[in-house]
């Protein structure tokens, strides 16, 4: 497959206002891409806009405000992009929550806003905007997965059904749509600098004293530059790459679950329980 064309082509893009999702947006921009932003963060969509317009002016920018747990939103949003665009060169499925909680802890229409959102809402979109896709020769289909989407600790049942559907579906995508010309990229990001460990949703049935701990020990995770993660996804596409992980606390663990399939589940187990711990123990305090 020839290397994706950025430039002159409209890249529809979600969860765009911050994290990885805003660094795309500027790295797509800087490449020469016509921008369709979607994301329920109303004032940091138009924040995002905003810096795209003064830096790069000629670009072209549209905003969709949008809940994606929403199906009628969902359908709404590619309706708009239809109607403006009836040819896309990029989709990227990038929008995602967390939700923190054992399975027993959490409600089934938690567990459901979750899969609404990471995996029901790249898929109608994805379903929606695929004759958009096609009438555009080389275009291109991104979908962001997870760490979680390769390993599935404890604590993250909803999360990681999410992320392995999406890869699942991602995977299935990329042996069909290669006959249309049409590459499929999963991402696997690993700890991302990101807003998802302050934005976590964290099931009701969590006791209250195990949430701050929890949140610590996710937020930990949390290091790779968000900049340097949208590059290493744009490259990917450029290259037509069918899967990429990013940062070591994704590629360990996925060699990990390859090299033990069993087994690497009790290690995992292990090594979060202890991060627990240190998390929960009292903090020195010095005066």
């Amino acid at each position: 497959m020839t290397p994706y064309v950025f430039r002159g082509r409209t890249a529809v893009l979600t969860g765009a206002a911050s994290g990885i999702g805003e660094q795309l947006a500027y790295g797509l921009a800087a490449r020469g891409s016509t921008l369709v932003l979607v994301d329920v963060d109303a004032a940091r969509l138009a924040a995002v806009a905003d810096r795209l317009a003064r830096v790069h002016p000629s670009t072209a920018v549209e905003t969709i405000v949008a809940d994606l747990s929403d199906r009628a939103a969902v359908d709404a949003v590619a309706a708009e992009v239809l109607a403006s665009h009836p040819a896309l060169g990029l989709l990227i499925n990038n929008a995602g929550i967390a939700l923190g909680g054992r399975f027993d802890q959490v409600t089934v229409d938690e567990f459901e806003t979750v899969m609404n959102v990471n995996f029901r809402a790249p898929m109608l979109l994805t379903h929606a905007l695929l004759p958009a896709l096609k009438a555009t020769p080389g275009s291109h289909l991104v979908n962001v997965s997870s760490l979680f989407g390769l390993i599935a600790p404890a604590g993250q049942s909803a999360y990681s059904a999410s992320k392995f559907a999406l890869r699942g579906l991602s995977q299935a995508l990329h042996s069909e749509l290669g006959d249309d010309g049409i590459g499929v990229t999963t991402v696997h990001p690993g700890g991302i600098r990101t807003r998802i460990a302050e934005s976590a949703l964290v099931g009701s049935g969590v006791p209250a004293e195990e949430v701050e701990p929890n949140r610590k020990v996710f937020a930990k995770l949390l290091s790779f530059p968000a900049d340097k993660a949208a590059t290493q996804i744009l490259d990917a596409v450029g290259k037509r790459k069918a899967r990429l992980l990013i940062s070591t606390s994704a590629k360990a663990p996925d060699l990990l679950a390859r090299l033990l399939p069993v087994a690497h589940a009790r290690i995992v187990r292990a090594a979060t329980s202890a991060s627990v711990s240190r998390s929960r123990a009292p903090q020195e305090v010095t005066r």
